[in-house]
């Protein structure tokens, strides 16, 4: 039997993340954000204009943790590394992410004008987590 990273024994049956993001003076910024896991990867999906972005544009060293929708912490924080997906990467977070969400996300996606203008986030846990 595989053993079950712990990315997932961290994860599993969640809905949200809080997803901490680091500014230049290295002050913390949490988030709770939607996420799906795929394989040792997790997808997040963002406005282009999110502050979250230009953080991980600046740092891309993050942390995540489970929690509820209003960012209510459920369990402990993992260390992170997360890059903005190009383009052309972005087909597998946008199935896991409606996989995931099904219904709702699809909803969302019909009011969204500028879905191309998304930004997908991948989020690999740092080495050693």
């Amino acid at each position: 039997m595989a053993e079950t990273s712990t990315l997932h024994r961290a994860l599993d049956g969640q809905q949200y993340i809080l997803l901490t993001t680091f500014r230049k003076t290295g002050v913390g910024v949490p988030t709770p954000v939607w996420f799906a896991l795929d394989g040792e990867r997790m997808y997040v999906l963002t406005g282009p204009k999110a502050g979250k972005v230009k953080r991980i544009r600046h740092n891309d060293k993050v942390q995540f943790a489970p929690c509820t929708f209003n960012g209510k912490v459920r369990g402990p924080a993992l260390n992170g590394v997360a890059r903005i997906l190009p383009t052309e990467e972005r087909q597998k977070a946008i199935d896991a992410l409606n996989k995931k969400y099904g219904l709702i996300k699809r909803l969302l996606d019909l009011f969204e004008r500028h879905l191309d203008k998304r930004i997908y986030l991948e989020i690999k846990p740092a080495p050693g987590e």
